[in-house]
């Protein structure tokens, strides 16, 4: 079994200056594809269950889902609840078997924000679960805007909290289908000389490949959250063998036409972000 925590995964990443992908999980298809890519690779991968994931599947079943493929995978594989806005959603995670929570307070008040992160990263730590936390709002395209990370108030937060992995806005935003113009480098630069913690960047499909490779082997960012490119990979997937096979009912066969296609744009993924 190699199930781990988000701590035993992103610390070597930090030592040694590569990233680890969190993958963000809808369904049975989309995490068998992920952990398939991260065996071939031969690297780490996060299996990240959102709010729409969980709004789909119960967490308890997530967890044991996650824990299943951790158990047949030869590679660390995390099971990260992703965007828990609760100290119950972050305990239900963690009875349900995940290492991992993220517990969203970005927007909250920064002290608020602190004292609730610190409680929950007190609470996984208790279980040997790792805790990821969010400082500086990161918005949504077409949606609600970012406020960008201040990086005296992340070392605050950073040390105050304890947690394991640090979520920052530097212009990234979650749900862009396209690439962006890119990260704020010297945003991420100052809190990297305020703080010496794995930095995630949550939005990592808007990020231009380019520069996702770049700051996996050149900064504290350790962690980039992939999700809405591996979604439209999907949904290209299935729009092409229904398509070429319109008679075709059975969903089973429908769904695991889209194995093969997550699985090599997922190995891409993986490949830019780790060592050369």
């Amino acid at each position: 079994m190699t199930i781990a925590t988000l701590a035993e995964v992103l610390q070597p990443a930090l030592d040694k200056g590569y990233a680890v992908a969190g993958l963000v999980t809808l369904g049975w298809e989309d995490m068998c594809a992920y952990v398939e890519a991260a065996e071939a690779e031969g690297c780490p991968v996060i299996l990240q269950a959102g709010p729409s994931c969980r709004a789909h599947t119960p967490l308890p079943i997530l967890g044991k889902m996650f824990r299943h493929l951790a158990e047949q995978a030869t590679v660390p594989v995390v099971a990260h609840l992703d965007h828990g806005y609760s100290l119950d959603d972050c305990r239900m995670a963690i009875d349900a078997g995940f290492t991992s929570v993220m517990f969203d307070g970005s927007r909250k008040p920064l002290q608020q924000n602190i004292d609730e992160t610190a409680a929950i990263a007190a609470l996984a730590h208790d279980a040997n679960v790792s805790c990821e936390g969010e400082v500086g709002f990161v918005g949504y395209a077409n949606g609600e805007q970012s406020a960008g990370t201040d990086p005296t108030e992340a070392a605050t937060f950073a040390l105050q909290t304890g947690v394991d992995a640090m979520a920052v806005s530097v212009g990234n935003v979650h749900l862009q289908q396209s690439e962006g113009t890119g990260l704020d480098i010297d945003r991420i630069r100052a809190i990297e000389a305020a703080t010496n913690i794995p930095l995630v960047i949550h939005g990592g499909s808007g990020v231009p490949k380019a520069q996702r490779r770049a700051l996996a082997h050149s900064s504290n960012v350790c962690k980039f959250n992939i999700g809405t490119e591996l979604r439209m990979t999907f949904g290209t997937a299935l729009r092409q063998t229904l398509n070429d096979h319109p008679d075709q009912f059975d969903r089973l066969e429908i769904l695991k036409a889209t194995i093969n296609p997550m699985t090599m744009v997922t190995r891409d993924i993986l490949r830019e972000l780790m060592p050369d």
